[in-house]
C-alpha cells in the first residue's frame, strides 16, 4: 500500500510536469486522435461504434472521455485521482465531457453492478494497489459478448523484472510483470486473448495492447 501511495503521488506530479509546456487545445486534439487511431489500429473501431456502454478503468485525466465527446456513449470513467486532477491540473475539467460519468475510486473499489460492452484499462493495471482484485473488477465488468481492451508495459528480461520488484526502478508502477504473466491474469479468469498488438518497443519494456473476450 505504501508503494502504491508513493506511485500515486508521483503520477500526479508527472502529469503536472508533462503538461507545463503544452497548449491545452493542441494537446486535447492530439490525444483525442491518439485514442481514435489506437482503437482503429487494433481493429476495434466497429465494436466500439456499436457498443452502448463503455468503462474506462484507470482513466487518468485524458482517457477515453476525449473520444467519447465524438461517440456520445454511456461511458463510465474510474480513477482514484480524478478529484486531484480536476483541482490541480488546469487542463482537466469534468464539465468538458458531459457524456461521461466520472467516479473517483480505485479500480479495486468499484462495485461491479453493471456489465459493459467494451471495458478499457489503458496503462493502468500495474498502477493499482491490489492487482488480483483489480483484474476481478475489470473482468467482472465485461458483458458476456463484450471485449476488454487493456494496455500494459511488459518486461523483456526476467533479471530486470525481479530487480524492479525489489528496487524503485519504475516508481510509477508498483507491479512488474512480463507479457506471459499479464495474459495469464486474463486467462485464469475465463478470458481468451484474441489480439496482441505491440504498440512500442523499448529496452526494458515492450508496450502491448491486449484484446480479450470471455470464453463461451
Amino acid at each position: 500500500m505504501i508503494r502504491w501511495k508513493i506511485a500515486q503521488w508521483f503520477e500526479l506530479k508527472w502529469w503536472k510536469n508533462y503538461l507545463t509546456s503544452k497548449s491545452k487545445p493542441e494537446y486535447i486534439a492530439w490525444k483525442t486522435n491518439y485514442w481514435l487511431s489506437l482503437i482503429d489500429s487494433i481493429g476495434q473501431s466497429q465494436r466500439v461504434s456499436k457498443a452502448k456502454t463503455i468503462a474506462d478503468f484507470g482513466c487518468g485525466p485524458f482517457g477515453l472521455a476525449l473520444a467519447n465527446n465524438n461517440w456520445q456513449k454511456r461511458l463510465v470513467a474510474i480513477d482514484p485521482l480524478l478529484s486531484k486532477y480536476e483541482s490541480q491540473i488546469s487542463f482537466f475539467s469534468k464539465a468538458d465531457y458531459p457524456a461521461t460519468s466520472f467516479i473517483t475510486k480505485a479500480i479495486e473499489e468499484f462495485g461491479v453492478n453493471e456489465k459493459f460492452d467494451v471495458v478499457f484499462c489503458m496503462n493502468a493495471i500495474n498502477h493499482v494497489h491490489d492487482i488480483e482484485k483489480a483484474y476481478d473488477v475489470v473482468c467482472g465488468s465485461c458483458a458476456e459478448t463484450g471485449r476488454i481492451i487493456i494496455s500494459i508495459d511488459a518486461h523483456n528480461f526476467a533479471f530486470f523484472k525481479h530487480l524492479f520488484r525489489l528496487l524503485p526502478g519504475d516508481i510509477l508502477h508498483p507491479y512488474q510483470f512480463d507479457l506471459k504473466e499479464y495474459k495469464a491474469f486474463m486467462e485464469v479468469r475465463g478470458f481468451k486473448i484474441i489480439k496482441e498488438h505491440c504498440s512500442k518497443r523499448e529496452f526494458f519494456f515492450d508496450h502491448y495492447v491486449l484484446v480479450a473476450s470471455p470464453q463461451q
